[in-house]
C-alpha cells in the first residue's frame, strides 16, 4: 500500500512541475504547458468551446454520416425475361456508371476491364455496357500483395498474389462452371444517400477495393442478360458492405425488396429496413455463405416427413440465402416429399401433368386458391411463408388454361438454395452486426422506412427500376427467344454460387 501511495505522489509531483524529466531508461525532457494560465479565471463558455473543437477532431477521425446509402434496382426473377436482379454503381474519377448483378452468394464487387477476354460487349437488357479503364481514372491505383485486404482475402479464397508483379489478383469459379479472373483496383465509389430527414438525397464517395476482370468464361459470356459484372454482398472483408462498415461510412446491415412482377426493379439499401412484421433467424456461424438452419417444411400446415439431418449444415449441405440464384433448389432427399405434398393438396380444378420430367399443372382457376401454402420453418421460430407464386413458374397456356410447373428444382446433393423465386416480394434484411437474417412479405412497389442510426430515426426510400422510361414501361426488357429461354432454364439458373 505504501508503494502505491508513493507512486501516486510521484505522479502528482511530475504533473505539477513546469519542467519534468521523464523517469525512464533513456534521457528525454518533456515540457508541459497549460492551455489556460493559472493566474487567469476562465469562463465555462471558453472551456465548452475548446471541448467542441477537440470533439470535432474526434468526429472527423470516426465519421458517422447521416442518411441511408441506396442503389437503384433493375431486372426480374423471371428467367424468360431476365433471370436476375441488378443495380448500378459509379466508379472512378470522373465517375462512370456500371451495371452489376446483386449477389449475396459471393463477396467481391467486380466489373469487366478494358481488353477483357470473354466479357460481353452487348446485352439484351435496356442498358449500355462499359469497360472499366484504370488509366482513365485519376484516383485509381493497383492493390499490392502486401495490402491488408489482399492478405485477408486470401484466407477466404477471394484473392491471390501474383508474386512476379506483387499484385493482388483473383480467379473465381462459380457453381455453374463459369468464371472470372483479374486484378484488384482501389478507387472511389460514389454513394447516393437518402436523407435522414426525408428531405432528399445527397452524394458522397468512399475509397474501396474492387475487381477488374480481364477474363470471363461460361454463362458470364452470354449476351442475353449480360451486365458489366457482379456486386458481391457477402460478409467477408473484401465485400463492399464490410469495407464501408470498417470505414464508418455504413452500418453493417443491408436490405433488399425485389418486385416479383415482369416490370421488376425494387429497393436495395445499405441499412436496415424497418417493418413490424419482420421475423429473424440466426445465421449459422463460420460458413462461407449466408446459411440458416432450416428445421422443417410444412404444406398446408402439415409437416413433411423429411429426416431433419437432410437440412443440417456442413461443408456440403445446408440452406443458403442467395440472390444470385434465379429460382430455388431443395436438397435431393427433400424434393420428392415436397412435390408429392403439393400435388396431393391441389384443388380439383388443377390437372397434374409431367413435362420433360418436371411436375407441372394445367390450371383453370387462380393459383392462389388452387394451390397450398408452404412454410419453411427456421431456427428462432421464424417461418418463411411461400405463396403458390413463390414456388411455381408459369410455362405457357393450353386451350385457355395456364400451365404452371414447380419452380423449385432438385439439387443433386443435400444443399438447399433460396434464390430470387422465393426472395421476391419480400423485405430481406441481412443484419451482419447481429448475425441474423430477417424477412417479411411486402409489396416492393411501395416505399420502405430504413433506420439511419441517427437522431432523425428513419429515411424513406422509394422503389425504382433501371431503364424504365416512356413507352418502355410496358416492355421493360427485351423478350428472349425460345432457345435463349431453354438455355437459361437448363444451364444458368444457379449462376452465381461460388463452388465450395
Amino acid at each position: 500500500m505504501a508503494a502505491v501511495l508513493l507512486g501516486k505522489l510521484l505522479i502528482a509531483v511530475v504533473l505539477l512541475m513546469p519542467h519534468a524529466v521523464v523517469l525512464c531508461s533513456f534521457p528525454a525532457t518533456l515540457t508541459l504547458e497549460r492551455a489556460f494560465p493559472t493566474n487567469h479565471k476562465v469562463e465555462l463558455s471558453q472551456l465548452r468551446a475548446r471541448d467542441r473543437v477537440r470533439h470535432g477532431r474526434m468526429l472527423q477521425q470516426s465519421p458517422s454520416p447521416s442518411g441511408v446509402i441506396s442503389f437503384p434496382v433493375g431486372g426480374t426473377f423471371n428467367p424468360y425475361l431476365v433471370g436476375l436482379y441488378f443495380t448500378s454503381v459509379k466508379l472512378g474519377t470522373p465517375a462512370t456508371e456500371y451495371y452489376v448483378q446483386i449477389d449475396t452468394g459471393s463477396d467481391v464487387l467486380w466489373v469487366g476491364c478494358t481488353s477483357c477476354s470473354g466479357c460481353p460487349q452487348s446485352t439484351g437488357l435496356k442498358i449500355q455496357l462499359k469497360d472499366f479503364d484504370p488509366s482513365s481514372s485519376s484516383t485509381a491505383s493497383l492493390v499490392s500483395c502486401s495490402d491488408k485486404l489482399c492478405t485477408l482475402g486470401q484466407q477466404n479464397q477471394d484473392s491471390l498474389c501474383d508474386a512476379q508483379n506483387k499484385q493482388c489478383t483473383y480467379d473465381f469459379e462459380y457453381g455453374d462452371g463459369s468464371g472470372a479472373s483479374g486484378y484488384y483496383v482501389s478507387d472511389l465509389l460514389l454513394l447516393d444517400r437518402a436523407g435522414g430527414d426525408q428531405s432528399g438525397t445527397s452524394n458522397s464517395s468512399a475509397n474501396i477495393v474492387f475487381g477488374c476482370s480481364t477474363s470471363a468464361t461460361g454463362v458470364l459470356q452470354k449476351t442475353a442478360s449480360a451486365v458489366d459484372g457482379i456486386f458481391g454482398f457477402g460478409q467477408h472483408e473484401l465485400s463492399v458492405i464490410s469495407q464501408l462498415s470498417s470505414q464508418g461510412l455504413a452500418p453493417k446491415v443491408f436490405s433488399h425488396c425485389f418486385r416479383g412482377d415482369d416490370t421488376g426493379g425494387g429497393i436495395l439499401v445499405l441499412g436496415e429496413i424497418t417493418e413490424p412484421n419482420i421475423v429473424y433467424s440466426p445465421l449459422v456461424q463460420n460458413q462461407a455463405h449466408y446459411n440458416l438452419n432450416l428445421n422443417n417444411i410444412a404444406v398446408n400446415g402439415q409437416k413433411l416427413d423429411i429426416d431433419s439431418s437432410v437440412f443440417a449444415t456442413s461443408n456440403t449441405q445446408g440452406t443458403i440465402v442467395d440472390s444470385g440464384t434465379t429460382l430455388a433448389y431443395l436438397a435431393e432427399n427433400a424434393y420428392d416429399p415436397f412435390v408429392n405434398a403439393i400435388t396431393s393438396a391441389v384443388s380439383q380444378s388443377v390437372t397434374p401433368v409431367t413435362s420433360q420430367g418436371d411436375q407441372c399443372y394445367i390450371v383453370t382457376s387462380s393459383i392462389s386458391t388452387a394451390f397450398p401454402q408452404v412454410s419453411l420453418n427456421f431456427d428462432g421460430n421464424a417461418s418463411m411463408i411461400l405463396r403458390p407464386e413463390d414456388y411455381l413458374l408459369q410455362q405457357n397456356s393450353m386451350n385457355g388454361a395456364e400451365v404452371w410447373c414447380i419452380g423449385i428444382g432438385k439439387n443433386q446433393g443435400q444443399q438447399t438454395v433460396l434464390g430470387d423465386l422465393v426472395l421476391k416480394d419480400k423485405i430481406i434484411v441481412y443484419d451482419l452486426a447481429n448475425q441474423r437474417i430477417g424477412w417479411a412479405q411486402y409489396n416492393c412497389s411501395k416505399s420502405v422506412s430504413v433506420s439511419t442510426n441517427t437522431s432523425t430515426g428513419t429515411a424513406s426510400v422509394n422503389p425504382g427500376s433501371i431503364g424504365l422510361s416512356g413507352s418502355a414501361r410496358n416492355d421493360p426488357f427485351k423478350l428472349m427467344t425460345t432457345s435463349m429461354m431453354i438455355f437459361l432454364v437448363l444451364t444458368s439458373i444457379i449462376h452465381i454460387v461460388p463452388s465450395l
